[in-house]
């Protein structure tokens, strides 16, 4: 039997064994999307506790906590911090399978030094160690970032952002992770959303220094914004959707669309769809011009619970997979932009697994380019409900089976948590497990040296050579 993560935790042969001690474990982490607040980096925050280090704002816990019956007050509510903390430790044992529950443990044996399993038995001890460790000026945000080998972060920030806390992080010569800044234009994109009227005309408007009515003020505000992002180091920007639909108009249309929207009139789904898929072209002729990673996300249905979302608000655990058809429109979106000459380097998240072989397919149409670039459209990691054990491997084995998994970018943490980092430990396991395993069932040569460097590529280095990262 083995010891509980130990460390050979999910390397399951001598060559997993070996390439992840060689080749993955000792690599920079570069987190290129993520949700961390860039105030607190720049603040260089610290925690008074584990419970806000660890339980403020995951919803990924909220609902495991939620599943075990514990009520809301122990969650999202008034609980003090501790109570909160120990009704996380009566969770965990029963988070059998759950990446949760190896997340949590590699936090606490990375961070913390606690080797053992954490439970309502281990509760005291485990926060009392906890708190010790934040407590020391060795465990502020700044600290425990460079203390994960983390080389660079790409936040996640809305076009209207001033980026001030970008540039007071880059102006902090102590500190040599670089911090940029991601371009995620949603509230500008999703026109059917509560409040779009409101951003355009207000707080887009102003950011920009100009007056938003036409269609065509909307794209002299979105340049602008972006050349100030560009300035800033901005590399990707990353659009949240709820599903991918391809549907053509005129300028004339969309300017349509866009002034009955800022008018207070509802769209249509079809109106929606046609003003989407003109913004969408618009921002992949621009990031192709400046080299940019385009990053879209989606197959989410949001707020499923009507009560909750009442009561909590949004990003409070009750998101879950959509069952969209969004293949087709994600082809002629991408067929779209190459016929007029402005595909970018695209990244592709569906949360729906069903939809990975298809996505790699759809990849395969559209690689061709005259600049060397290794699959200029990728298959993103495995997502949200997927960044467990199994979800990852299924996402790898398809990808290797239908793509090059060699070009793959590899993992991000897609997080709010400073704590999340060894996320990337967890994926570079799996990932040498799955390779060692090929060349021990004779699947793949005995050619350790070019095993490693598919390794190494995959965990670090197609990221930076793929984003055109300055490390």
């Amino acid at each position: 039997m083995k010891k509980f993560m130990g460390e050979d935790f999910l390397l399951s042969t001598p060559t997993a064994v070996y390439l992840y001690d060689n080749y993955a474990k000792n690599l920079p982490v570069i987190d290129y999307h993520c949700h961390i607040v860039p105030a607190e980096i720049a603040d260089d925050k610290q925690f008074s506790n584990i419970t806000e280090a660890w339980l403020y704002a995951d919803h990924y816990k909220w609902r495991a906590i939620r599943a075990c019956g514990f009520e809301e007050k122990y969650i999202t509510g008034t609980a003090s911090d501790y109570d909160k903390f120990k009704v996380w430790a009566k969770t965990m044992p029963r988070l059998v399978g759950n990446p949760l529950h190896h997340w949590t443990h590699l936090e606490l044996k990375r961070y913390f030094g606690f080797d053992g399993a954490f439970s309502e038995k281990t509760c005291d001890e485990v926060w009392e160690k906890c708190n010790a460790v934040l407590a020391s000026p060795e465990m502020s945000v700044k600290k425990i970032i460079q203390k994960s080998n983390v080389k660079l972060i790409c936040t996640t920030d809305d076009p209207a952002d001033t980026l001030e806390y970008h540039i007071r992080i880059k102006k902090d010569k102590t500190f040599e992770t670089k911090v940029l800044p991601a371009f995620r234009p949603d509230k500008g994109v999703n026109i059917e959303k509560d409040g779009f009227s409101d951003y355009i005309k207000n707080k887009l408007a102003k950011s920009a220094g100009v007056k938003i009515e036409t269609i065509s003020d909307l794209l002299s505000a979105y340049k602008k914004r972006i050349e100030f992002f560009a300035e800033n180091g901005c590399k990707t920007s990353d659009h949240g959707m709820d599903y991918v639909a391809f549907n053509l108009a005129t300028e004339e249309e969309v300017d349509a669309i866009f002034k009955k929207v800022l008018n207070g009139t509802a769209p249509t789904i079809d109106e929606a769809e046609k003003y989407r898929t003109y913004i969408l072209s618009f921002f992949a002729g621009e990031f192709k011009k400046r080299n940019w990673v385009m990053q879209i996300h989606y197959g989410v249905t949001r707020n499923k619970s009507d009560l909750n979302f009442k009561a909590l608000g949004p990003d409070t655990g009750f998101d879950s997979i959509a069952g969209y058809d969004c293949i087709r429109g994600a082809q002629n979106l991408l067929n779209h932009f190459e016929k007029n000459g402005s595909l970018p380097k695209m990244v592709f998240y569906s949360l729906n697994p069903i939809e990975n072989a298809a996505i790699d397919a759809m990849c395969g149409c559209f690689q061709g380019n005259n600049n060397g670039i290794q699959s200029k459209i990728q298959h993103g990691s495995a997502w949200w409900f997927n960044d467990n054990l199994e979800g990852m491997r299924e996402q790898m084995k398809i990808l290797a089976s239908i793509g090059v998994l060699a070009n793959f970018i590899g993992m991000l943490t897609d997080s709010r948590s400073f704590l999340s980092y060894t996320r990337h430990e967890y994926f570079r396991r799996i990932l040498c497990d799955y390779i060692g395993g090929l060349i021990e069932r004779g699947e793949y040569p005995n050619e350790l040296e070019t095993a490693g460097q598919i390794v190494s590529d995959i965990c670090y280095y197609n990221t930076v050579k793929f984003f055109e990262f300055e490390i």
